[in-house]
């Protein structure tokens, strides 16, 4: 590693979206890469420590003195906020405040995750309101609103994870008809844009490496808009196996068991008792109404241009992982949603 190569302090690293981020910033020695994790003993740290270039800086991300001693030395900033920890209201704060401190200690490039305002682009009906996009989008808006120097800045906004697809999104046998598998979802006939995770952490190395195009883009970046029917299609073309698309009801949706504790709070790190803290039911069925109305849009012309080697569809992405339906963690807020139950 090169005495002139600069630091990528990476907020979140250890997530699922985080890491395929940390992975391609250490592709190579361009980059030396700090994660701050609360735990630098957890699987995630230990598989990311064993990377070239890459140290683990053990600490609270929403704790402001913890944040003044990673900030030091770094010359470039992948902020990644946990709404799913911290409510919408602190992760509003912390993606401000973590701006703010870009700024004063004189960060190059400071780099947004970002997601859907689905409630502004619902005209502000309540039906669209989703915590956990909300809070990010909020905090967009206001990146938005500042000038691109002296430094740059970019968000990286994102959609569903494909990989949820062994998880959350995951189908299950038919009942009636255990040959066939249901892909069940309260979608309707939207089409839901999914993304492929190791293109997402290309993609947030592209905005490093070219900041005289992505200074004050945002890049909202997917594999694909697919239609449930589209995607059930795609599995049984792949597998073999029968599979049909179950359109539901939001109360059939949460009767599914995909949520242990449908009312259960969003925000397994804040005061329970926070009262703008959402339920699973109130946050995933804003949630789904915002891909069930086709809210958002993507530029695939430029997500072409930009990764051309990127996956492109949700056929090639089960091509290429040996998709079977299996079950397979991906989420930790998902697995740990018994903690906001006690």
């Amino acid at each position: 590693m090169s005495n002139t190569t600069k630091t990528v302090l990476v907020i979140g690293g250890t997530g699922a979206q985080g890491v395929p981020v940390v992975k391609a910033l250490a592709s190579d020695s361009k980059y030396a890469v700090r994660v701050i994790t609360r735990s630098a003993s957890s699987a995630e740290a230990q598989e990311l420590a064993k990377l070239p270039g890459v140290t683990i800086f053990e600490g609270d991300s929403y704790h402001e003195p913890t944040l003044r001693e990673a900030f030091k030395g770094v010359s470039y900033v992948f902020a990644n906020t946990n709404g799913f920890a911290t409510g919408e209201m602190a992760e509003i704060y912390w993606g401000i405040r973590l701006y703010e401190l870009a700024r004063e200690f004189r960060i190059e490039h400071f780099v947004y995750a970002g997601l859907e305002y689905a409630t502004k682009l619902g005209n502000y009906d309540p039906k669209y309101r989703t915590g956990h996009l909300d809070g990010k989008g909020k905090v967009v808006d206001y990146i938005a609103a500042q000038s691109t120097t002296p430094m740059a800045w970019s968000v990286l906004t994102s959609c569903l994870y494909i990989e949820g697809l062994t998880e959350i999104l995951r189908p299950f046998p038919d009942p009636n008809d255990p040959s066939t598998m249901v892909f069940a979802v309260p979608l309707g006939e939207g089409e839901c844009p999914l993304i492929y995770l190791e293109d997402y952490g290309a993609y947030a190395r592209w905005l490093f490496d070219n900041p005289s195009r992505s200074n004050g883009l945002e890049l909202h970046v997917a594999t694909e808009d697919i239609a449930w029917k589209d995607l059930a299609a795609a599995f049984t073309e792949v597998t073999g196996k029968k599979a049909v698309y179950k359109d539901v009801t939001l109360d059939e949706y949460f009767k599914l068991g995909i949520f242990p504790e449908p009312d259960a709070k969003v925000g397994h790190s804040a005061n329970p008792n926070e009262p703008t803290l959402f339920t699973f039911r109130e946050n995933f069925s804003g949630f789904w109404n915002t891909w069930k109305d086709n809210l958002t849009k993507r530029d695939y012309k430029l997500l072409d241009e930009i990764l051309p080697t990127r996956v492109k569809s949700v056929k090639e992405w089960m091509e290429r992982t040996g998709y079977d339906g299996s079950f397979a963690s991906v989420l930790k807020d998902y697995r740990s949603q018994d903690r906001n139950t006690k």
